[in-house]
């Protein structure tokens, strides 16, 4: 098995950081469009009509504003997002755990490479 593992690091307050995470407006701005709702066994899909990519998820853990975690099945994946946040002197900490990849194929390095370039778009945003 592979997972992803990123961190991230933020001038802004966990709040605004955890929102950006959990609200389904500001998620479709940086990740996709989506019907996402922070609360456990919802199910919900993020879309990208560009792409015709589906993918489903089903919210694991909310525990705000520390961690999140859901589903992630989409194309040849089958795989849980977690985020865990922490503010530490003004900066909130980020770190992504992407688990689930077979291995490093493909689908994975697609991950990641995807994964850096949302997260790009939320540096911007917040």
């Amino acid at each position: 098995m592979a997972h992803l593992s990123l961190d991230y690091q933020f001038k802004s307050p966990i709040e605004k950081v955890w929102n950006a995470l959990t609200h389904s407006e500001t998620l479709a701005q940086w990740v996709m469009e989506n019907n996402f709702r922070p609360i456990v066994g919802y199910k919900c899909e993020f879309r990208n009509k560009e792409i015709d990519l589906v993918v489903n998820s089903e919210v694991l853990v909310v525990d705000k504003p520390h961690k999140l975690s859901y589903t992630w099945v989409g194309g040849p994946i089958d795989t849980i997002v977690t985020w865990t946040l922490k503010e530490e002197g003004g900066t909130t900490h980020l770190h992504l755990e992407h688990t689930g990849f077979e291995e490093e194929n493909q689908a994975y390095f697609g991950a990641k490479y995807g994964w850096t370039m949302m997260v790009e778009r939320l540096t911007e945003i917040l």
